[in-house]
This record gives structure tokens, sequence and C-alpha cells, in this order.
């Protein structure tokens, strides 16, 4: 939802899709919600991909879904890249459906490979994971990370993973 908010301030018109239950979620909030999955795809001008990955939501979004959309089109995943059927940014990139596309999550990250297809083409925007990232959850982060390396420096680690090798030793 607050993607939308953003987009309907710089007055985009949002429209929804999403499972059964949660386009009629959407509709019961006064959303407006396509008509079909081919028709979001074929009419959008941005297609922003909110989902969580889980096996259900893997290859969510297929080679079909993107070339089906305009070639002045773009699509957005700042979710997961295992929502996209691998080999569609490929295939859809070949085809020139969409024409750009703005990635913040990839197959395999940290992103290291300079010939990664994906990294090189003039149509894809990439950023390394961090592409909302706000001042406050940044304060945050460096906060939680100042309280780890003190709390490491005093002898007494804090959100250990595997505390069972924690030997007291420091550097």
């Amino acid at each position: 939802m607050q993607v939308a908010g953003y987009a309907r301030a710089f007055g985009m018109r949002v429209v929804w899709w999403a499972s059964e239950a949660g386009r009629a979620r959407a509709k019961a909030d006064g959303e407006t919600v396509a008509d079909s999955r081919h028709a979001f795809f074929a009419e959008a001008d941005f297609v922003s991909v909110h989902v969580r990955l889980k096996p259900e939501t893997r290859g969510i979004v297929t080679a079909e879904d993107l070339l089906a959309m305009k070639p002045s089109a773009s699509f957005v995943n700042t979710a997961r890249s295992g929502l996209v059927a691998k080999g569609a940014l490929e295939q859809a990139l070949a085809a020139g459906r969409p024409g750009r596309l703005a990635l913040d999550v990839f197959d395999r990250e940290p992103l290291t490979d300079a010939a990664d297809p994906l990294v090189n083409h003039p149509a894809v925007i990439g950023t390394p994971h961090i592409g909302y990232v706000t001042e406050d959850e940044l304060d945050l982060q460096f906060a939680d990370i100042y309280d780890q390396i003190n709390a490491y420096a005093d002898g007494t680690p804090i959100h250990m993973i595997n505390p069972g090798v924690w030997t007291g030793a420091r550097c």
C-alpha cells in the first residue's frame, strides 16, 4: 500500500493484481483491480512486485507476463528475484518488452559477475538490494551495529547466530 501511495502522489493510476483473496481485499478497500492477469501486464506503464517468496509464489511472474507488457513499460522488482521465472527477464529484454527493468534483487547476491546480462544491459537499472532504504532505517541499522560492536568489545556479544562457537576471544 505504501508504494501505491507514492505512485498516487505522482499522479499515477494504481491498478492491482494479486491472488483471488488479495484482489477481493483490494476491491473491498476501494482499489481498482485489473480485469485479468493478462490485462494487468498488458495495460500497465509500471509493474512493481511486492510479494513474499514462498513455494507457491516462486516464478509467479512469467516470461509470458513480461512479454505482454508494452515496450514503453517498466518492470520493478524490489522483493525477491525468485518471484520471476528463471530466464524470463532475459527473454523479455531480448524482445524489448517491457522496455525497462529496475531490479534491486538478483539470483546471485551480491552480484559480482560483471558478465551477467542483467548488469550490462542498457535497459536495466540495478541496485544492490538497497533500493528502498530510508534515513530512519539506516539510523536503526547503524545503532544496532554500534550496539553489537560495543557488546562484542565488552566480551558479551549480542544477536549471535551460533553462540556455541563463542570462545570469549576478542580481536
